[in-house]
C-alpha cells in the first residue's frame, strides 16, 4: 500500500535518524495515521535493504496481529513471537508482545538491529529490560517509537528534544527515555485532510469527581473512586438515558465506566438486547465475540472499564461516552481516538464527557492540545529562556527570584541598567536562573554529546575540568573534589563520615515534592545535596519541632499550615544555608535538628 506523504515522511525522519545515531528515538503519530504502515515500511527496509533483523514490540495481542498483518502486506513474511498466538522466529521480521519476548531473551541475539515499540508512552521495564539485554549482543542495536500521545503521567513528555532539536524543560520533560522527537503528526493536521473523523465534544452534568485525590503515581484512590461512581441509581439512569437519547441515529457507542459494580449498574439501564459489557476479568472467548459482534453491528453499546483505551480499532464508532475520570491526559486522548476512524457516511463523532476530563486537562478548550505536567512537580517558579553561549541552545530552566529589578541578559546573567553583568564576590556572574549545564547536544559518531557549558560549577584542582558543583568526584579524571592540601577541610570530611555525630552541612541544592506515606499522610520530601552527602528527608505538620523548624527557615519565620500549603508557597521560599544533621545508626535516614546554623566550615 501506498504512503500518504506524511507517513513517508515520518519513515524518512526516522531512517535518516537510524543512519547517524544509536540513540533512541520516538515519532508522534496521532490516532488514525497509520502507525502499522510506517512500522512496515522500516523494518521492510531494514530487513530487504540491509539484510537485518528488526523486532517489533506492541503491548497486546491485538496490536500485534494487526501490526503483522500490515507487514504481510508488503510481500515479505514476518514471524509472531506472542504466547498468546504462536512462538516463531523464522524470519528476518518478527512481531511480539513484552513479556513473551522477556521470557525468550537468550533467542533474540545480535542480528537484531532495530527495535520498534509501538505505543511507546506506555514503556514498561520490561521493555527497556529487553533493550537492554539486546544491546549487550549488539550494542549499536536502534531503538524507535511510536506513540499518538507522548507524554506520561508521572514524568510528562517521554522526549528530550523536540522536533527542532530544541530541549525540552525539565518542568515538563522529567527523565525521558528517548532522546529526540524526530517528527509530529497531530490530530488537527489529519482533520486538515480529512483522514480523521472530526469530533465534536459535549460537557454533561454528570458525576462530581472534583474531590479524587491523586497518589504520588497519579493514581486516584479506589475508595474515593467506588463512592464517586458506585450506587448512584438515579443520577446513572438520568445519565445513561441522556447518552441513549443523545446516540439516537448513531451506529456504535462506546461507554468508558470507572469501576466494575459501575460498569454493571451502567449496563443494567441500557436496552438489554442492545447492549453487552467487557472488563479485564471478562472470560478470553467471551471478550473475544462480544468484540466481534459489537465490530459486526450486531448491538449498538459497549459497555468496558479500562480495556478499549489503547489500539481498539472499530471504525464505526461515532459516540464515545466518558463516565468516568480520567488520571492523565493521555488516557483522555487515547479513549476520544477510538471514534476518530473513518467510515463510509460518518459525519463525525460525539464525545459526551460527564466527568469533566475535558476542562479538566485541556481548560483552553482544544481537546487536542491538553496541559502536560508531571505530577508532584513542587515549584510553579517561572521559566525564562537561556542562550548558551557556546552552543546557542535556548534551554528553559526555572527563574531566580528578581526582587531588586535587575535586567535579564539572555545568556542566563542579572545586568545592571548598563547591561553589565553583575559580579559575585566569588567572581562570578549573578546567575539569573536555576539551571546549571547546558541542554544542547551534538551527535558525535552516533551517540549524544552534551554541551560542556556550565553555569554553576566546580573545577577540579588536578585536571581543571568543570564538575556539577554536587559533584565529589570529578567526572574527567575521578580526583576528590575536596582540596587535599587543606588539613582543615580532611578533618571535616572525615568527622562527617561517622555516623553518631550531629554536624552542620552547608546545603548545596534541594528539591522538593508532595508524598503520600504508606500509612496514607501528606508528607513534604525535600532530597538535600551537602559538599558530603545527599539525603532524603520526609517532613509533616505531626512532627511539630521539624515542621515549625523547616517553614521558619524557608519562609521567614512564617509556618505553613499543612503540606498543601508549604507546595503551593514554594515560589516564594528561600534554600537554608545550613541544615544541621545527624545520620541514624547505619541506616540511610536522618535526624535533622535546625537549620541556617552556622557552618562549622
Amino acid at each position: 500500500m501506498p504512503l500518504r506523504d506524511y507517513q513517508q515522511a515520518a519513515v524518512d525522519a526516522a531512517l535518516n535518524w537510524i543512519n547517524r545515531s544509536i540513540e533512541p528515538a520516538l515519532l508522534e503519530l496521532a490516532t488514525g495515521a497509520g502507525k502499522s504502515h510506517i512500522i512496515a515500511a522500516l523494518a521492510h527496509w531494514l530487513s530487504t535493504e540491509k539484510s537485518r533483523k528488526v523486532l517489533c514490540l506492541a503491548p497486546s495481542k491485538e496490536l500485534t496481529e494487526q501490526n503483522h498483518e500490515k507487514y504481510l502486506s508488503t510481500g515479505e513474511p514476518a514471524s509472531i513471537y506472542s504466547a498468546s498466538i504462536r512462538k516463531c522466529l523464522k524470519h528476518s521480521v518478527v512481531f511480539g508482545t513484552p513479556k513473551t519476548v522477556k521470557n525468550s531473551i537468550k533467542k533474540f541475539g545480535s542480528e537484531f538491529a532495530l527495535i520498534i515499540i509501538d505505543e511507546a508512552h506506555g514503556i514498561t521495564q520490561t521493555i527497556k529490560d529487553i533493550i537492554e539485554q539486546i544491546k549487550k549482543q549488539n550494542p549499536n542495536v536502534r531503538v524507535l517509537g511510536l506513540t499518538a500521545t507522548p507524554y506520561r503521567l508521572t514524568s510528562g513528555y517521554i522526549y528530550a528534544y523536540d522536533v527542532a532539536g530544541e530541549p525540552m524543560s525539565e518542568s515538563v520533560a522529567r527523565l525521558p527515555f528517548f532522546n529526540t522527537l524526530l517528527c509530529r503528526v497531530t490530530p488537527h493536521d489529519l482533520l486538515e485532510r480529512g483522514f480523521l473523523t472530526p469530533v465534536v465534544s459535549q460537557a454533561r452534568d454528570g458525576y462530581d469527581a472534583s474531590e479524587l485525590e491523586q497518589d504520588r503515581f497519579g493514581r486516584f484512590d479506589p475508595k474515593q473512586v467506588e463512592q464517586t461512581f458506585e450506587g448512584k441509581g438515579r443520577l446513572t439512569s438520568q445519565i445513561v438515558r441522556d447518552i441513549v437519547e443523545s446516540c439516537h441515529g448513531r451506529r456504535g457507542v462506546i461507554i468508558f465506566a470507572a469501576t466494575r459494580q459501575h460498569m454493571r449498574e451502567v449496563l443494567a439501564s441500557l436496552p438489554q438486547d442492545n447492549a453487552r459489557a467487557i472488563d479485564g476479568e471478562t472470560n478470553k472467548k467471551e471478550r473475544e465475540q462480544i468484540i466481534i459482534d459489537f465490530k459486526a453491528m450486531r448491538f449498538k453499546y459497549l459497555v468496558n472499564v479500562a480495556v478499549l483505551t489503547t489500539g481498539f480499532d472499530a471504525p464505526h464508532v461515532d459516540c464515545i461516552a466518558i463516565l468516568r475520570a480520567t488520571e492523565s491526559a493521555g488516557l483522555l486522548q487515547q479513549i476520544i481516538g477510538r471514534g476518530m476512524r473513518l467510515e463510509d457516511d460518518k459525519k463525525d463523532c460525539l464525545v459526551l464527557d460527564y466527568a469533566d476530563n475535558i476542562s479538566n486537562h485541556s481548560p483552553h478548550g482544544d481537546v487536542f492540545d491538553p496541559i502536560i505536567k508531571p505530577i508532584n512537580t513542587a515549584s510553579e517558579s517561572e521559566e525564562i529562556d537561556v542562550i548558551c553561549p557556546i552552543c546557542q541552545t535556548t534551554n528553559k530552566f526555572a527563574a531566580v527570584k528578581n526582587n531588586e529589578g535587575y535586567l535579564l541578559h539572555e545568556h542566563g546573567y542579572f545586568t545592571d541598567l548598563l547591561n553589565m553583568p553583575i559580579l559575585l564576590d566569588s567572581g562570578e556572574y549573578m546567575p539569573s536562573h536555576h539551571g546549571r549545564r547546558c541542554y544542547g547536544q551534538s551527535i558525535v559518531r552516533g551517540e549524544a554529546v552534551r554541551c560542556d557549558h556550565r553555569w554553576a560549577s566546580k573545577e577540579c584542582d588536578n585536571c581543571g575540568h568543570l564538575n556539577d558543583i554536587t559533584a565529589r568526584h570529578c567526572e574527567q579524571c575521578k580526583h576528590e573534589l575536596i582540596d587535599p592540601n587543606e588539613k582543615l577541610s580532611l578533618e571535616i570530611a572525615k568527622f562527617k563520615k561517622n555516623p553518631y555525630t550531629r554536624t552542620v552541612d552547608k546545603v548545596l541544592a534541594w528539591q522538593v515534592t508532595s508524598h503520600i506515606s504508606q500509612r496514607g499522610n501528606e508528607t513534604v520530601c525535600i532530597a538535600f545535596t551537602t559538599e558530603f552527602r545527599t539525603f532524603k528527608h520526609w517532613f509533616m505538620p505531626a512532627k511539630h519541632a521539624e515542621w515549625i523548624a523547616l517553614s521558619s527557615a524557608v519562609f521567614n519565620g512564617r509556618i505553613a499550615p499543612d503540606c498543601e500549603h508549604f507546595i503551593a508557597y514554594l515560589k516564594f521560599a528561600t534554600m537554608p544555608t545550613t541544615v544541621t544533621v545527624k545520620r541514624i545508626n547505619d541506616s540511610k535516614f536522618y535526624t535533622i535538628y535546625a537549620f541556617n546554623q552556622e557552618s562549622q566550615e
